[in-house]
């Protein structure tokens, strides 16, 4: 029997626990879970780390988690548009990874599809030695270990009440892959329909990875919660 898998924000985000690893969709502000952020934020659960592309712009999206202190860790691809974040890094307040763009992006779908993790090139002559070395057809490569999360929050611009997803534009890129890479895949989507509603052939992520679903409320689908709130203090 289908059933609906809309929940309040609260229900949704309930049992985020204490050092949660949350996979956070997003690339700058468009496709970023604005809402679901600003509820792990009510929350006040600490020591977690976050996986983004970016670590947002102060007073926006996972940066209020980085400034509120509920945050002990980043793996990002770049931090730059954060001075606040790269503050707390060099203060020892906050641990910094950082991969090159599409190397954090295979090691997410890695993690997503089933495998143990990728092979590549890119930084072969680092001095670590925590890393895995392979020769492959006569070529030298690093192992990438595949990241997944406890969690992911995701945001979609619309859903069927089953969860199967639809994207658009820019925020068609982290969330797809995220959300198979996490054990709780939570959503927000700016409009949700009945199931059936949806054609399948514009489906871009199928119900069956999606956990919980929320509608996203006023202001979310434009500028988002966390960056209307921001432009009102």
């Amino acid at each position: 029997m289908k059933t609906s898998k809309v929940l309040s924000k609260a229900d949704a985000c309930s049992g985020i626990a204490t050092g949660s690893t949350i996979l956070v969709g997003g690339f700058g502000q468009p496709g970023t879970p604005n809402m679901l952020l600003h509820q792990v934020l009510e929350l006040g659960t600490t020591n977690l780390t976050l996986v983004k592309n970016d670590a947002s712009e102060p007073g926006l999206g996972v940066s209020l988690l980085i400034e509120a202190g509920q945050v002990k860790k980043l793996i990002a691809s770049h931090i730059g548009l954060n001075p606040l974040a790269v503050k707390m890094m060099h203060a020892g307040e906050l641990a910094i990874e950082v991969y090159p763009q599409g190397t954090l992006a295979e090691k997410i779908r890695a993690g997503g599809a089933g495998l143990g993790g990728i092979l590549t090139d890119i930084g072969l002559h680092l001095d670590d030695d925590k890393k895995q070395w392979v020769e492959v057809n006569g070529e030298t490569y690093r192992i990438e270990p595949a990241l997944r999360g406890d969690v992911a929050l995701i945001h979609a611009e619309k859903a069927d009440e089953m969860g199967n997803l639809v994207f658009t534009q820019t925020a068609y890129n982290f969330n797809p892959a995220m959300a198979t890479a996490a054990d709780l895949v939570i959503v927000e989507a700016n409009q949700i329909v009945p199931s059936g509603a949806l054609d399948p052939d514009q489906v871009h992520l199928p119900g069956a990875f999606v956990d919980r679903l929320v509608q996203v409320e006023e202001f979310g689908a434009e500028y988002g919660v966390l960056a209307h709130h921001a432009l009102q203090t």
